[in-house]
Formats: C-alpha cells, sequence, structure tokens
C-alpha cells in the first residue's frame, strides 16, 4: 500500500542520485540542504506512519533500504571526493553489508525477522548524519577539526559496536 510515509521514504530514494550529483558538482550548501532534507523525512515518516496508523509492509521494507541507500551514497561519494576518509566509508558500508547478509539469511531460512533497532544503532545513525553534515558544512565554512574529528571517531567506534552487537543479536536468533 502506498501510504504518505511511503512516498516519503519513495523520495528520500529518488533524491539520492540528485545529491550525488550536487556532490559532484561541487554545489555543497544544496547537497547540504537536500541531505538535511532526506535525512529529516526519515524521522518525519515513521512518525508520520505511528500517528496516522500507515504502518505498512512494504514501509518497514523499504525504509530501512532508503536509509542504507542514502548513508552508503553519502559516504562513499564523500570518501572519493576527499571530504570523509575512505576507511569510514568501508567501515559504514561493511557494517550495512553485514546487517542486509543477516536478514536475507533469516529470509531464506524462513525464519521471522522484526527488525527493531538497538539504542546503538540509533546512536550510530545519528553520529553517521551529523558526520555528513559537518562535512559538507565544513565546505562551506571554516573546518571545525575537533567537533569533526570528534564524529568521524564516533561514527566509527558506534558503527563498529552496534554491527557487532547486530551480529551476536543474529546469531543467538537463529541459534
Amino acid at each position: 500500500m502506498l501510504t504518505f510515509p511511503n512516498l516519503l521514504t519513495a523520495a528520500r530514494i529518488i533524491s539520492i542520485p540528485l545529491f550525488i550529483i550536487l556532490l559532484i558538482d561541487q554545489l555543497y550548501y544544496w547537497a547540504l540542504v537536500l541531505f538535511i532534507a532526506a535525512a529529516g523525512s526519515d524521522a518525519v515518516d515513521g512518525l508520520l506512519a505511528r500517528l496516522l496508523q500507515q504502518r505498512t509492509e512494504l514501509g518497514s521494507y523499504l525504509d530501512p533500504v532508503a536509509d542504507k541507500l542514502l548513508s552508503a551514497s553519502s559516504f562513499i561519494t564523500l570518501a572519493i571526493l576527499h571530504i570523509l576518509p575512505g576507511w569510514l566509508a568501508v567501515v559504514v558500508i561493511s557494517r550495512d553489508i553485514i546487517i542486509s547478509l543477516g536478514i536475507l539469511i533469516f529470509f531464506f531460512t524462513s525464519r521471522s525477522l522484526k527488525i527493531k533497532p538497538s539504542l546503538s544503532g540509533k546512536l550510530t545513525t545519528f553520529f553517521q548524519l551529523c558526520t555528513v553534515i559537518l562535512a559538507l558544512f565544513s565546505k562551506l565554512s571554516p573546518p571545525l577539526p575537533y567537533l569533526m574529528d570528534f564524529f568521524i571517531g564516533g561514527a566509527a567506534f558506534l558503527t563498529i559496536v552496534s554491527g557487532l552487537q547486530y551480529i551476536g543479536r543474529g546469531i543467538k536468533l537463529l541459534n
């Protein structure tokens, strides 16, 4: 069922190529605006789905896919452009791949899986979003190296911790 929250999620996915083009063309202000809007739509679509009682199975799959696509495209593009370190992109993408493979294992073994983000997963998302926002902001104003280092380090640490936590959860559920 295509609800308004699902349309917001679809718009987030559709905005990704434009975001990448803006980055490639060094239109950092517009890339920042679009990224903030896309990241904000993630919170809004979930809130609307609950408030309007429009939670759908499509939305439960589409929303995390949209998040992972936005995250992956952001980190990969910013690493290619040497705005963020390449190793951070590898850490972020690796975690997402591992989580996606875990979900596929559950799917192919016909086991039910309720996808519920952990606190470390939510903190990871926050730090990753802030890292991208700060990286883009640093292209528009004098850089804030200590703050940038804090968020890069925090995003890397939390990405690894939450990834290990999800792996642990998955192994526990499979046993």
